[in-house]
C-alpha cells in the first residue's frame, strides 16, 4: 500500500510540475490512478472509498506544503486566458474548477475589458462591420468569447462610428 501512495504522490507532483492545477482537477486525475491501484491491492473491498480517502489526504498534504494553490491556479488561468477571453468566460472556467476569481484579478480584468475586447475583435476581423450582418457576426463572436453584452454593444457602436469620425475630420 505504501508503494501505491508514493506512486500517487509522484504522479501528483508530476502533474503540478507541468502546470498549476485546481484541487478539483487534480482530484479527478488522481482518483483514476488511485482506484486502479487500490483495486489491484485489495480485491473485494470498497476501493472507491479507500481511493477517495487516500487522494483527499494527499491533496491536503499538497496544499499544506504549498504545492497546490487555488490562488496560484486562478492567477495562472487568468494570465493564460485574458488575451483571448472576456471576464465572464474566465469566471465560468474558474467556476468549473470551483475556484473564485480573486478581487484584485477581477478588478484588473474589468479595467482592461474594453481594450481586450477591441484587440480580440481586431485580431479576428480585419475591418469594421460593413453591414448589419457583419455587425451581428462580430458581436456574436465577442459574446461567445465571454465579453459582457453591454461592453460588446459599446465597443461595436464605437467601431461603427470610427470611420465616420475620421471622414468628418478629413473633410
Amino acid at each position: 500500500m505504501q508503494r501505491a501512495a508514493r506512486s500517487l504522490k509522484s504522479r501528483a507532483l508530476q502533474l503540478l510540475a507541468q502546470r498549476d492545477q485546481s484541487r478539483v482537477e487534480l482530484r479527478t486525475k488522481l482518483l483514476r490512478h488511485a482506484r486502479a491501484a487500490v483495486a489491484a491491492d485489495a480485491a473485494g473491498t470498497d476501493s472507491g472509498e479507500q481511493a477517495l480517502a487516500e487522494v483527499e489526504s494527499l491533496l491536503d498534504w499538497l496544499e499544506a506544503n504549498g504545492f497546490l494553490s487555488d490562488q496560484r491556479f486562478a492567477e495562472s488561468r487568468v494570465h493564460a486566458r485574458q488575451s483571448r477571453f472576456g471576464r465572464l468566460r474566465i469566471e465560468s472556467e474558474l467556476g468549473r474548477h470551483r475556484v473564485e476569481l480573486p478581487a484584485e484579478l477581477a478588478s484588473a480584468l474589468a479595467a482592461s475589458e474594453l481594450e481586450r475586447a477591441a484587440a480580440v475583435r481586431a485580431r479576428r476581423f480585419a475591418r469594421p462591420p460593413a453591414g448589419p450582418a457583419e455587425h451581428a457576426a462580430q458581436s456574436r463572436f465577442l459574446l461567445a468569447r465571454g465579453f459582457a453584452p453591454e461592453l460588446v454593444h459599446r465597443l461595436m457602436r464605437s467601431v461603427g462610428r470610427a470611420p465616420v469620425d475620421v471622414a468628418a475630420d478629413e473633410g
